[in-house]
Formats: structure tokens, sequence, C-alpha cells
């Protein structure tokens, strides 16, 4: 039986917007964008923002754009930066003639990971995060997941290190399945939910080197390591051992 997806909700404010790096003048402020999320392969240059709130049709072409991530007491929660744009087509609503849709040209990368789309919404509710959400999605979300958890971490001005108060940080191999999910239970561990503490091998020295915060764990106890042995390929965990005990990290495995 699949997994069914959590609920993100719909939202109704303004959740993306476009503004011009330079100026910081908005573009278009929007509930949605199409044809941004997307995988490298199904790239369009053209992407429309849907439930439009805001537009500026003066401003045909940009160098260099941004598009933040805002929740719904419009704070910035998550960035990405665009570059070029041109205004593209609109499309109107009958009678009021509002602006429903707005297209845009870039000229850079999308966000490779399809599944952001469903996910930043949650992120905006503000509604706090839960510990263990991250499982509630399906295993393939889990590297959208952790982009999202990166982009706010570092969107919100908190550097690669310990904010937590722990000592003793706990992981459970029964819930790590992916190279991603264990960066995601180890974020969440160390720094509550929707917490950062790396997303790859240098991005965890980083945080354990750090100097910042509350320094590295003093001791990890990863229990279930067995099934994290039968999820996660043999050079992975053995280079996450090694990395702990390069910066004498006290890890335990049972």
């Amino acid at each position: 039986m699949a997994n069914k997806l959590p609920v993100a909700g719909k939202v109704d404010f303004p959740l993306y917007v476009l503004s011009d790096e330079e100026s910081g003048g908005v573009l278009v402020a929007a509930e949605s964008v199409d044809g941004f999320f997307v995988a490298p392969e199904e790239e369009s240059p053209e992407v429309a923002f849907l439930g439009v709130h805001q537009v500026d049709m003066s401003r045909r072409k940009v160098e260099d754009a941004v598009m933040a991530v805002m929740n719904r007491k419009q704070e910035k929660i998550g960035e990405y930066f665009i570059g070029r744009v041109m205004l593209g087509d609109t499309d109107t609503e009958k009678p009021g003639r509002n602006i429903s849709s707005v297209k845009y040209r870039l000229f850079s990368n999308h966000c490779e990971y399809p599944e952001a789309e469903r996910i930043w919404p949650r992120w905006a509710s503000g509604a706090n995060l839960e510990k263990g959400e991250w499982l509630r999605w399906p295993a393939n979300y889990q590297d959208a997941w952790l982009h999202v958890v990166q982009n706010s971490w570092f969107t919100s001005n908190r550097r690669a290190a310990r904010y937590g108060m722990e000592e003793l940080v706990h992981l459970d191999g029964g819930q790590i399945s992916t190279k991603s999910g264990f960066y995601c239970a180890l974020g969440e561990a160390v720094n509550g939910p929707g917490g950062y503490f790396g997303s790859n091998l240098d991005a965890l020295a980083d945080c354990i080197s750090s100097s910042s915060g509350e320094g590295p764990p003093a001791r990890i106890i990863w229990r279930n390591f067995q099934a994290s042995q039968e999820s996660l390929d043999r050079a992975f965990l053995d280079s996450i051992i090694g990395l702990m005990r390069e910066f004498r990290v006290d890890l335990a495995t049972c």
C-alpha cells in the first residue's frame, strides 16, 4: 500500500516573492509557482506564478532576481537566486480583470527537487514542526526535505553548528533508510525539528568542527544500527564513523 502524502495545505498568502536583488523591488508575489520545482530533465525556461497578489508590469527584464519563500507572517524562510528573468504572458480573471497568473522566462537553473513544492507550504504554514515529521513523507521525499531544511536554516542566518543543549544525541537506525534520511534524523536530533547538522560529509565536518553555538555533540548513540547497515551502503557508514572518530565524537552503535 502506497504511503499517503501529508496534507501540505493550500496557501492564501504570497508564498513566493520574486524581486530585483539590487533595488529590492517586487516583480511578482504569488501563492505558487508552476515549473520551478522540477527534475533537471523536465526544465522549461518559462515558469508561471499563480494566485498573484502583486505584480510590477513595468519591469520587463531584471538581471539579478531572487525568489524568497515567505511564511504566513510574511517573514522570509527560504531563498533562491534566480538571476536574469524576462516578463512573459499574463492571464486575467473575469469579470474583475484581476491578474491570475504571470509568466517569467528564467535563464538559470531551477530547483531540482520537485517534492519541495509540496514541502514549502508546510514550513510556511506557521504551525510548529513536529518531531519525526520528516518521516511522515515517503522516502523519496527525504532529499527534498533535507534541501528545504538546509535552505531555510541558512536563510534564517543560522550557522553550521549545534544550537541544542543536549550533549547526548539519539539516532534510531530503524528510521534511517536513505543517506538524506540520516542527515534529516541527525539534524533533528541535534537541533530539534527542522534542524540542520550537515547534508553531506563535508558539511557534517563543518558542523562538528564549528566553534559557534554549543559545539559538537559529546556523544551519539545510534540504536538499531543493524537496520541502517541493511539500508545504507558500507562505504557511507564507514565514512560517517571515520568522521566521528576524526573529530573525537563518541559514537556508540547498538
